[in-house]
């Protein structure tokens, strides 16, 4: 039987569901009623993160046989897409991986939804599409100009996406993401991924004791204290975010829309590690580094945007809360060795 079978909403296909932000979009759709598949190969992804409920296929989003075949099965209406690479300095290292992982095979899964029928694309975006901005907070008509492989790999996504709407019968959502942090409230998920770059996870790594300390790079930054600001996002209000762009273009099939992921505010590296200290009940060793290259001053989004086209309301917005549900995944990622 088709998962497709259980009635009600039609199915989604979730690609990367395996992964930390997709898992967390799989767990907001099943919470909301939505069938969902999953598609991951599992290069990155973790099988024990695809949630319960969630049909599970592993695969690459590149083979269009496979892809097609899932969508038929299931009678899949919309795909909301995850799969790919995210290590900024990697990019830069190895940039024809990124446009193959990132690129290429959004392509082949576009044109495959697009052959199939699926009316409905939502794409996981970035706000490294913007570059270094001139001004802050960020708005979606400011210049894409992105400085790396990454920002550029999923620029050309949002393009290929752009024309094929402008071409044919489907609409989509990029959504823009600015820092993801923290993990699902409830424990069922959060970011696994060994030696991740990202600011809170690997703070909070720090204070179990799985790392020596936290690198501040750069401190002499146009910023209250000289460190970075960016805006941090809690991973389940981006996933929920996510449910209600699918309700909106099926709402709303002529529509297509690029909408910023944030808070509209953000925090220092030193203020993000005085709220590991507050949370932890520790005190972190930071290391002061030079400045990484293109790292901007700050990073905020202008969120006005989706805050009018979405019901979306965000719930996690504390500092000390995103902190604080990474901190319990981690530990909870330690008992489970």
């Amino acid at each position: 039987m088709s998962i497709a079978d259980t009635g009600g909403k039609p199915a989604v296909l979730v690609t990367g569901g395996a992964g930390y932000i997709g898992s967390h979009a799989a767990l907001a759709l099943l919470d909301a009623g939505w069938p969902v598949v999953v598609l991951d190969n599992l290069v990155t992804g973790f099988r024990w993160a695809v949630p319960d409920g969630a049909a599970f296929v592993e695969g690459d989003v590149g083979d269009a046989a496979l892809v097609a075949a899932l969508i038929a099965e299931h009678d899949i209406r919309a795909i909301m897409h995850f799969a790919g690479s995210v290590v900024v300095p990697e990019s830069v290292e190895n940039p024809l991986k990124y446009y193959d992982n990132n690129t290429a095979r959004s392509r082949t899964l576009i044109e495959t939804a697009i052959a199939s029928g699926v009316p409905h694309f939502l794409f996981s975006s970035t706000a490294a599409t913007y570059g270094i901005p001139e001004t802050i907070p960020v708005t979606e008509d400011m210049p894409t100009v992105p400085i790396n492989p990454y920002g550029r790999s999923k620029l050309m996504t949002e393009y290929m996406l752009a024309d094929a709407a402008a071409a044919h019968p489907i609409n989509y959502c990029a959504l823009r993401y600015f820092n993801v942090a923290g993990a699902d409230p409830g424990g069922r998920s959060g970011q696994s991924t060994a030696g991740a770059t990202h600011l809170i996870k690997v703070a909070v790594e720090a204070a179990l004791g799985k790392r020596d300390g936290v690198s501040v790079f750069g401190t002499d930054y146009n910023t209250r204290d000289g460190t970075g600001v960016r805006d941090y996002i809690h991973v389940t209000d981006l996933a929920a975010a996510h449910v209600h762009a699918l309700e909106k273009l099926i709402a709303a099939p002529e529509e297509s829309h690029i909408l910023n992921c944030g808070y509209g505010r953000g925090f220092s590296v030193l203020e993000v590690l005085d709220s590991v200290d507050r949370v932890a009940g520790v005190t972190l060793d930071r290391a002061m580094e030079p400045r990484r290259a293109g790292d901007p001053d700050a990073l905020i989004a202008d969120n006005s945007a989706i805050l009018e086209a979405l019901p979306w309301e965000p719930r996690h917005a504390d500092l000390d809360g995103i902190v604080a549900d990474a901190l319990a995944w981690e530990r909870k990622l330690s008992e489970r060795g």
